[in-house]
């Protein structure tokens, strides 16, 4: 926790003028959130996407708490929705809580994703291993748990495992420079049906296929390899080590390939069908 402490207080300062805004009324904001910024401030205050958008336009409760819907993580960039009255907030949160929004991603994995789309159903838990990431939950890894100390380990790694769903599809087949040679990767859109946290990176990480720039779950990454899974548990078409190390050397300091690239629901108030959608920056 001290390592993501210290990492949360690199995040990027916005200003009210830096705010790409895709769509603002006296309910809600729609904000396309720059890589390397945090959507919410955190206990310690630090520079956040919700800070500026407080600091713009300010919130019926006088919180920048009482704005937040939903979160994106510190190097996603994408679509993010922010409440601006008590009862947007209210009705948006049921709307995330009953999955009535679709949020769908556009990434560039590591490798060749051979089927044109598919389903990732992988339940996820915290990694006593690794902590404080995440990795897919198995028989093996739930008994390992069992006499375990809750003082010792926490709450949240005794946790029972978490259903996820990912579905993707493949957009295109490309390839990078890296290592002096061309480097396939495939640019995939991907929907996260259960929202859990960190659930596209493990889940592509899963499948063999990290996120291209994902400094934690891609390769020499700070989390579990391959989302916690063996070698053997791959798919026959998972990028190989020798790829994804390429990959992960030109790609080194650079922006995780991952970004919300639309979202749609239904107005909160209002009860207009709304949709937006923005493109990446990769």
């Amino acid at each position: 926790m001290t390592k993501l402490m210290e990492r949360d207080r690199s995040s990027k300062v916005l200003e009210g003028d830096d705010l790409d805004v895709v769509y603002e009324d006296e309910h809600i904001v729609v904000v396309n959130k720059p890589c390397g910024v945090l959507t919410v401030p955190g206990k310690e205050g630090n520079p956040s996407l919700g800070g500026a958008v407080f600091s713009k336009y300010g919130c019926e409760s006088g919180s920048v708490d009482k704005m937040i819907v939903h979160r994106l993580g510190m190097d996603t960039s994408g679509l993010v929705v922010f409440a601006r009255t008590d009862a947007a907030l209210r009705n948006m949160n049921t709307l995330f809580r009953t999955r009535k929004i679709t949020r769908e991603y556009e990434a560039l994995v590591c490798g060749k994703v051979s089927n044109d789309c598919g389903t990732i159903d992988l339940p996820l838990m915290r990694d006593y291993e690794y902590p404080p990431y995440m990795r897919v939950s198995t028989d093996a890894r739930q008994q390992a748990l069992v006499g375990l100390d809750v003082g010792a380990v926490g709450k949240k790694i005794l946790e029972s495992p978490k259903d996820s769903l990912t579905e993707y599809a493949v957009v295109s087949h490309e390839d990078v420079d890296a290592a002096g040679a061309k480097q396939d990767v495939t640019r995939v859109k991907l929907t996260s049906v259960s929202g859990r946290t960190h659930q596209l990176n493990v889940h592509c990480a899963a499948i063999g296929h990290p996120i291209v720039g994902d400094g934690v779950y891609g390769y020499g990454g700070e989390a579990a390899p391959n989302g916690g899974l063996s070698d053997s548990e791959l798919p026959d078409d998972a990028a190989d080590e020798e790829t994804q190390k390429a990959i992960a050397g030109a790609f080194e300091g650079k922006s995780m390939c991952v970004h919300a690239k639309s979202l749609s629901f239904e107005h909160p108030v209002t009860k207009e069908k709304l949709s937006f959608e923005c493109p990446g920056p990769f």
